[in-house]
C-alpha cells in the first residue's frame, strides 16, 4: 500500500481549515497531519510534522505565507508548498516563486483541481492557476528588457514592507500595528534596512525608497497600509 500524503493546512480562518480539512481526508491516498493560523505556527509543525505538501494562504496574520514558504523550503527542501490564495498579483505570484513555491492557485478553484494540484505537487511538478501562469509569462518577457537587479534586492519580503510604510510616514508604532509586530521587532527591521543599503536614518530610507521607485518594482506596496491585515 503506497503511503500517504502528509499535508499540513495554513489559514487563518478556521472555517477555510476544516472545509480543507474533510475535503482533502476524503481522498484514499491523502491525509492532514497539522493546521496551523499563523506563519510562525507553520513553520514550528512543517520542522516538528514533516509534511510532504503544505497548502498555505499568502495572507497570514506576523510572519507572511510568503515568508514562512521561504522558510520552509530552505529548511526542509523536500516538502513542497502550494499557495492557495484569493489575491493574485504579477508580483505575488513571482514573490511565490522566488520563494519556492510548487503552486500558486486561487480559492475559487475547482475541487478536485486542487486535489490533482496537490498531488501533482507531491510528483514534484510546478502547479499555477492559468491567469497565474499568465503573470509569469508576463514577467518573463518584462525581464527581457529589464536589469536583471534591482536596488531593493538585498531586502526580505518583510523589510520591503517595513520600508514602504516608513516612506508613507508611519511610525514604528504604526507599522507594528499595521503588519503585527510589536515595535521593537520594526525597529530591528529598520536598521538592518539602513545596513543593507548603506542608509543613515530614516529620512534617507524613505527618500532611497521613492527615488529608486520601490512603488514601481512592488506595486503593491503602494497600499500596503490600506490592506494590512
Amino acid at each position: 500500500m503506497k503511503p500517504k500524503i502528509r499535508l499540513l493546512i495554513v489559514d487563518d480562518h478556521e472555517v477555510v481549515r476544516l472545509g480543507l480539512r474533510m475535503l482533502l481526508e476524503a481522498e484514499e491516498d491523502m491525509v492532514v497531519v497539522g493546521e496551523a493560523a499563523d506563519g510562525e505556527e507553520a513553520l514550528r509543525l512543517a520542522s516538528q510534522l514533516r509534511p510532504d505538501v503544505v497548502v498555505m494562504d499568502i495572507r497570514l496574520p506576523g510572519r507572511s505565507g510568503l515568508e514562512a514558504c521561504q522558510a520552509i523550503r530552505q529548511r526542509h527542501p523536500k516538502t513542497r508548498v502550494i499557495m492557495l490564495t484569493s489575491y493574485l498579483s504579477e508580483e505575488l505570484v513571482t514573490q511565490a516563486i522566488r520563494a519556492g513555491a510548487s503552486g500558486y492557485v486561487l480559492k475559487n478553484i475547482d475541487s478536485m483541481e486542487l486535489v490533482q494540484a496537490i498531488r501533482s505537487a507531491y510528483a514534484g511538478r510546478t502547479v499555477l492557476d492559468p491567469s497565474a501562469a499568465d503573470y509569469i509569462v508576463s514577467h518573463l518577457r518584462q525581464m527581457e528588457h529589464r536589469e536583471d537587479t534591482s536596488p531593493f534586492d538585498p531586502l526580505s519580503q518583510r523589510e520591503l514592507q517595513v520600508m514602504a510604510l516608513v516612506a508613507r510616514g508611519k511610525s514604528n508604532r504604526e507599522i507594528g500595528r499595521l503588519l503585527h509586530l510589536s515595535e521593537g521587532t520594526v525597529r530591528n527591521y529598520v536598521s538592518s534596512v539602513m545596513e543593507k543599503l548603506g542608509l543613515r536614518n530614516r529620512i534617507e530610507v524613505a527618500t532611497f525608497a521613492l527615488e529608486h521607485r520601490l512603488f514601481d518594482y512592488f506595486p503593491l506596496l503602494a497600499d500596503l497600509d490600506k490592506e494590512a491585515r
